[in-house]
């Protein structure tokens, strides 16, 4: 049996009805921004893990490239950048490398050998950030390892909302808390004259935590700097009296909250 040296495993994942891309980058801003609020304000040691084998991300919004060094029992050791270790697929795979096209085996078991076979250290936290579904992917890493609690992604319009709802109802069948859920892309606010436009629909979320009994963490505006900074692999604290970034640490620190509120 392995035993594994974090009091708390965290998944994020996504459900939006909207480019691939802009869904994953926005769910991995969250993951990061969670690992830096509890790295900076509350001296907890944490990492993020990429889970998404298809498409990942977290190199370029880490701001990592290279390959991942071997420790004296040929485990792989994570990058790190901002103090905060991370690993991705896309630390094993070159960026220019044809699409990685596997059966659903061969994921499952890329999935467990970046959970098993990675010198993580000493964690309080590791936020593993995931593609939607409720297939293979997330029940490897469900059955795996012993998760504190998910946090649920989804624009608010109603065809994401209705996988978003599978993709909780999915969690709660396999035992996984579900912490809350995120309203992404909220709103849309003109720069020129603070118009607010809510381009996918207003309070979607907000029923659905209704149905489910769960809590909303939190809003996430539609921005054109957390775009910028996802693209030029800079977290959003690093500008923190914008408003998004607040939007980013209110999140964070409702999900903090009930990780805890949990444990007690």
């Amino acid at each position: 049996m392995h035993h594994y040296s974090f009091a708390h495993f965290v998944i994020t994942v996504a459900y939006q009805f909207l480019p691939n891309w802009l869904c994953r980058t926005m769910t991995i801003s969250l993951s990061i921004l969670l690992l830096l609020y509890l790295f900076c304000t509350q001296s907890k040691t944490v990492g993020i893990l990429d889970a998404d084998v298809y498409g990942p991300l977290v190199p370029k919004l880490m701001n990592r490239k290279g390959n991942p060094e071997l420790t004296d029992s040929s485990r792989l050791l994570p990058l790190v950048n901002f103090g905060i270790p991370c690993m991705s697929m896309g630390f094993l795979v070159e960026d220019v490398a044809p699409p990685i096209v596997w059966r659903g085996l061969m994921v499952m078991s890329a999935i467990e050998k970046l959970l098993r076979q990675v010198d993580w250290g000493l964690l309080d936290y590791l936020v593993i950030d995931m593609p939607p579904g409720t297939g293979d992917d997330q029940l490897s890493i469900t059955q795996n390892v012993p998760i504190a609690g998910a946090v649920i992604v989804s624009t608010p319009q109603d065809i994401a909302l209705l996988d978003a709802r599978r993709g909780a109802e999915m969690f709660r069948k396999v035992n996984v808390p579900v912490l809350g859920i995120v309203q992404n892309m909220s709103v849309f606010q003109c720069p020129k004259c603070n118009h607010q436009t809510h381009i996918f629909e207003s309070d979607g979320a907000r029923s659905l935590v209704d149905t489910l009994g769960v809590q909303l963490l939190g809003d996430i505006p539609l921005h054109l700097n957390i775009r910028e900074m996802s693209d030029s692999g800079q977290p959003l604290v690093s500008s923190p009296v914008s408003p998004e970034a607040e939007a980013y640490r209110k999140v964070a620190t409702a999900v903090v909250q009930h990780l805890e509120e949990l444990s007690n």
